[in-house]
């Protein structure tokens, strides 16, 4: 699929737009050939207000995070309240309500016993957080030849060194670095016979050397959008507890309901040893992310030599506005029906994403949860891909061959409806 260049052209848009537009370096954009971001002016519900008046219907929250819609009153009051008595604080010798409060909450959330919380201030950092405390886990215990991770093919954990490390270079954008990378395993998820018993072959030669397991529960999010089901998880549970490794589950991207459940790891009815959370922990309104251990994991920690203490923080952790946000975002979905929200925009994605199996050139079409994929055979430029879909008043952003929805769960019938009658026209449409 290709397409002619359209949409906001430098020197267009506001005067803030103009002269800042030339200083800015954008995400996963080469630079040169990238067509300019659209100047938003402002956010309400499931709607991106631009500069010149048009607005959007978000299809992809914001990379996954505005689960409550933009602008979301309660979380705005409680931001509102927290900036007038405390925007800021170190956590390091000083503690503040709203963090404390909201280690409590994610706690009793969490299956099992993952009950302490390591706040950062990224979803990268809290990968990297994870990782650090797997293999200090072992140092701590004397062992010091776990020090390497088990991830997946088409992972995807973030775009710092070691995040970079456990996902997958072959299909990914991190493979020039391979160079400055930890070298780590990279197999196949464990989705059939032939692959679980590749997983056990692969665990008798070196699980000696893992300190861990790490993956992305139910969904490979950033590496395709790739769906699995929960005995694959169950396996890695039973091939983690069979050869001593922590298991990691990044839910970053699943957790919060996406996939229908507050955490992917309850649907599969296991406890993780770590897990990482971002995205919507705040609602799509600050950056904040958390890993979230074992006691087990916790208490190889606990000791009187100072050197077996995690020595880890970021600066901005554990920042009382994000922990407002994030403890409003969690009122939200202990008082409003998001679960039952995200079952009524699968089946609605599910109805007005099958016309997409019957065009030329999509390879499929999947749902789960709040996460609609038509896979295409490729998509040849996606900056036209997106114009096109502006054109047709909504905000969409594949990657790879990826067409994909994830919405707020807050959206009306008529918006979603709005969106997956784009992606069929605009997949269905040839276009110059």
């Amino acid at each position: 699929m290709s397409g002619k260049r359209s949409s906001t052209r430098a020197g267009e848009g506001p005067a803030w737009y103009q002269t800042g537009i030339a200083h800015v370096w954008l995400p996963y954009a080469q630079m040169k050939a990238v067509r300019p971001p659209l100047p938003v002016v402002r956010t309400q519900g499931c709607r991106i207000v631009l500069a010149d008046g048009r607005e959007l219907v978000d299809g992809v929250a914001s990379w996954w995070t505005a689960c409550h819609g933009y602008n979301h009153p309660h979380i705005r009051e409680a931001v509102e309240r927290q900036l007038a008595l405390m925007p800021h604080v170190m956590f390091g010798g000083l503690a503040h309500e709203q963090a404390l409060t909201l280690a409590r909450r994610l706690a009793a959330r969490m299956p099992g016993d993952l009950t302490r919380v390591f706040f950062s201030d990224s979803g990268s950092v809290a990968v990297e957080v994870a990782m650090k405390m797997a293999v200090q886990f072992w140092l701590n215990q004397g062992v010091r030849t776990r020090k390497k991770f088990l991830a997946f093919a088409r992972a995807y954990h973030g775009d710092t060194t070691g995040a970079m490390a456990v996902s997958d270079s072959d299909v990914g954008m991190h493979a020039m670095f391979r160079g400055l990378l930890p070298e780590q395993y990279v197999i196949d998820l464990p989705e059939n016979a032939e692959s679980a018993a590749a997983l056990t072959r692969f665990l008798e030669r070196h699980a000696d050397e893992l300190a861990g397991i790490i993956v992305e529960p139910l969904v490979q999010g950033a590496g395709g959008m790739r769906f699995h089901d929960p005995p694959v998880l169950r396996r890695l549970r039973d091939a983690a507890d069979r050869y001593q490794l922590l298991l990691i589950f990044d839910e970053i991207f699943t957790g919060f309901g996406r996939t229908g459940s507050l955490f992917a790891c309850e649907t599969a009815d296991i406890t993780p040893d770590i897990v990482t959370l971002s995205k919507a922990l705040t609602g799509g309104t600050l950056p904040l992310a958390a890993t979230v251990a074992r006691a087990r994991v916790f208490d190889e920690f606990w000791s009187d030599d100072p050197k077996h203490a995690l020595m880890h923080g970021p600066t901005f952790m554990a920042n009382p506005l994000a922990c407002a946000a994030a403890n409003a975002s969690l009122d939200l979905f202990e008082s409003e029906p998001r679960l039952q929200q995200v079952a009524a925009i699968a089946s609605a994605l599910e109805r007005g994403l099958a016309p997409c199996r019957d065009l030329p050139g999509v390879r499929g079409v999947r749902v789960k949860g709040a996460i609609g994929v038509v896979e295409l055979e490729s998509i040849d430029d996606l900056d036209g891909l997106c114009a096109r879909f502006v054109e047709e008043g909504v905000f969409v952003r594949p990657f790879g061959s990826i067409v994909y929805l994830t919405p707020a769960f807050t959206i009306g019938e008529e918006e979603l409806a709005r969106l997956t009658d784009a992606v069929t026209k605009v997949v269905g449409a040839p276009w110059e």
